[in-house]
């Protein structure tokens, strides 16, 4: 599956997700909506029937519309006369029951004496108890000089056991998308750890092939008699298989020290040794592509010596690596305060902000044009990196696209 497949298929079902948790919350709120409109409407309808009744029993008129709501709450009931407390309690249980209203209620009897609800009581239509209760707070109207107030407290008390039910499946939801992000993370990042893979292979494959490519080739020239009747040609071909091998032994080391140092097993040797003395004999095979200015006047640290070259090289394979066809390299030391400053620095393309990030992961190589193809493995910044934590030291990287690059290694004075 190409990662564009992958990347179409995180689009689809994170809005096929988004889409399920929008439609949710859609029905959900119009099913509290019609329960809302459903109550408010069985509510009406019983106290309708309360108002026709307390109108008999007080002899007066019904009005219009004696019901009102002035909130998905509370109803008022114009009884255009006074009321009997006990009567309303009486026709109010009657009505609800009637209606399958099952619930806790309210209620408030206007004084237009006081303008004020009197006569605050807590009912049920699920028994028989009545609680005092403050209606002090409550809302009053102009519109009628008597009426009563009732109140459902568990109908605002519903909702949140209906959103309680929607929290709970969004929550499903949430932790369902969890694991598929998690997922298509894990796709994601085993897909590229393949590609990591097939690079790896194809690089190393060529460059194990050149080594081996010029011993046979020497191996050849050497076989031959004739050969020894020429010393100088000898000589050559003889350091060629030499400096071959050592390049295989370097490069394969390399591979083993990375993979030791994922499962955090290197075997780190440390010893007191002058990093100047190191670092010239590392420059050797370079021949003088690398010039050097040791300022540093003590340079004695605490290192493991064969790790500590492989390090110093694999920086400046890179610096060469990545300058061009006349490389500009340089390494210098200073001291800064208790620790050995080690610079590796050149003049060649230079490494962007978006790339520094990456630029130590193992198998990251900087695709800049045809400067992608260089030679190496990917590992050797993942390498230097592995060592510098080894010892406990600090790696920092600066750089410019265009201006070159250097990196620093602060090592701990001995």
């Amino acid at each position: 599956m190409s990662r564009r497949t992958i990347q179409w298929l995180v689009v689809f079902s994170a809005l096929s997700i988004i889409g399920v948790l929008i439609t949710q919350i859609y029905w959900v709120k119009r099913i509290v909506e019609i329960r809302n409109r459903e109550f408010s409407q069985q509510a009406h309808v019983a106290l309708q029937d309360v108002a026709e009744e307390l109108a008999s029993v007080s002899n007066v008129m019904l009005q219009n519309n004696p019901v009102e709501q002035l909130s998905p709450d509370y109803f008022l009931i114009n009884t255009n006369a006074r009321t009997q407390p006990d009567i309303l309690e009486h026709y109010l249980r009657e009505a609800f029951t009637k209606q399958n209203i099952v619930t806790d209620f309210e209620i408030g009897i206007y004084d237009c004496n006081t303008n004020a609800m009197q006569y605050g009581m807590m009912l049920s239509t699920k028994n028989q108890d009545k609680i005092p209760t403050t209606t002090a707070h409550w809302l009053k109207t102009d519109k009628y000089p008597y009426y009563v107030g009732i109140r459902f407290p568990s109908q605002t008390a519903s909702l949140p056991w209906e959103l309680e039910g929607w929290m709970w499946s969004s929550f499903l939801i949430i932790v369902a998308l969890g694991f598929f992000a998690y997922a298509l993370f894990v796709i994601l990042r085993q897909k590229q750890l393949s590609d990591e893979q097939k690079d790896f292979i194809n690089n190393m494959t060529h460059e194990l092939q050149t080594p081996i490519s010029s011993i046979r080739i020497a191996s050849d020239v050497l076989a031959n008699p004739a050969i020894v009747s020429q010393p100088d040609r000898y000589n050559r071909y003889v350091n060629l298989v030499k400096e071959e091998i050592g390049r295989l032994q370097r490069q394969v080391e390399l591979v083993l020290t990375t993979a030791k140092a994922e499962r955090n097993m290197l075997d780190i040797r440390e010893e007191v040794i002058d990093a100047h003395e190191e670092i010239r004999s590392v420059l050797v095979r370079y021949r003088g592509q690398v010039s050097h200015d040791f300022s540093a006047t003590n340079a004695t640290i605490l290192a493991d010596r064969d790790h500590f070259h492989g390090m110093i090289g694999n920086l400046v394979d890179n610096a060469v690596k990545y300058s061009g066809a006349e490389p500009d390299v340089r390494i210098s030391t200073t001291n800064i305060g208790k620790k050995l400053s080690i610079d590796i620095s050149d003049k060649g393309i230079g490494i962007s902000p978006e790339q520094q990030k990456k630029i130590f992961d193992k198998f990251y190589r900087v695709p800049s044009g045809d400067i992608h193809n260089a030679k190496g493995f990917g590992i050797g910044l993942s390498y230097v990196k592995e060592i510098v934590r080894a010892h406990g030291w600090k790696l920092e990287l600066s750089s410019s696209p265009g201006k070159g690059s250097r990196f620093r290694i602060l090592a701990n004075l001995r």
